[in-house]
């Protein structure tokens, strides 16, 4: 999130991934954990176009269950952050739900990607298989929702003009 605050010029580049800007509770800080969602409106040229984009930090632990289920309502859309190292936690799965509920189509953004190679020692071949699973792990949360649609007799619909596609 402090990469896109800088972005904004709301902080220095210098500070994005330090300051932790989002959370402003000084528990959070000292933590190093998002405990309660915070938001912020940005603007993002495109096109020759500026959007506002409301952008909402929510916290990742399935402690703070809660503060997710409200700021998925919230949104036109979600960025479902994975942990490489980690993989797929029950709250990934707990918001991966919570997006397919309200009819939001998340984009998966694996972080910590440097830390396979500096923590775990992976080698080029050894990271990249454990990325592919990180991704079937997602695909298969989202495949189990799809069929479970399925399997429900609920109407799958699509627009005619969009793929149901899932990340390969």
């Amino acid at each position: 999130a402090d990469s896109l605050v800088a972005a904004n010029g709301v902080i220095s580049a210098r500070l994005a991934g330090k300051l932790r800007y989002m959370d402003s509770r000084k528990d959070e800080q000292e933590r190093g954990i998002t405990m309660k969602s915070s938001v912020i409106s940005l603007y993002y040229p495109w096109n020759e176009q500026e959007y506002l984009v409301n952008l909402m930090d929510s916290p990742g632990h399935v402690d703070f269950s809660s503060e997710v289920c409200t700021a998925v309502r919230l949104c036109d859309g979600a960025i479902v952050v994975v942990d490489l190292v980690e993989g797929v936690q029950p709250q990934t799965k707990l918001v991966l739900q919570q997006a397919w509920d309200q009819g939001i189509k998340p984009i998966l953004v694996l972080n910590k990607m440097d830390r396979l190679i500096t923590e775990m020692k992976f080698d080029t071949r050894t990271a990249y298989q454990h990325i592919s699973q990180v991704l079937e792990q997602v695909n298969a949360v989202m495949g189990e929702m799809f069929a479970t649609k399925v399997m429900s007799g609920e109407q799958v619909t699509k627009p005619a003009d969009e793929e149901i596609q899932l990340v390969e």
